[in-house]
């Protein structure tokens, strides 16, 4: 997989919580606030960090009626950049 493919990966998650917590007037702290997690954690997923705590992500996606899962993803695509 190249790096930026990576990256956009990544961008998602973070995309869509930014999106999500502009949406509901709140602020970085709010949002830390109301999941029950740090500020730093709030920001670090907002900044794509690659290594997060699963259940501490659900915690933020849950306030926003959503939750982490499987995503389908295009196998043969990866196959062919593996070789």
């Amino acid at each position: 997989m190249k790096k930026e493919e990576k990256f956009k990966l990544s961008n998602s998650l973070r995309t869509f919580i930014k999106k999500k917590r502009k949406e509901l007037g709140l602020t970085q702290v709010d949002l830390a606030d109301k999941a029950g997690v740090g500020l730093r954690f709030i920001r670090e997923l907002e900044q794509g960090k690659r290594s997060l705590q699963m259940d501490k992500v659900n915690q933020v996606l849950i306030l926003f009626g959503y939750e982490l899962g499987p995503a389908p993803m295009n196998r043969e695509k990866l196959i062919n950049e593996k070789s």
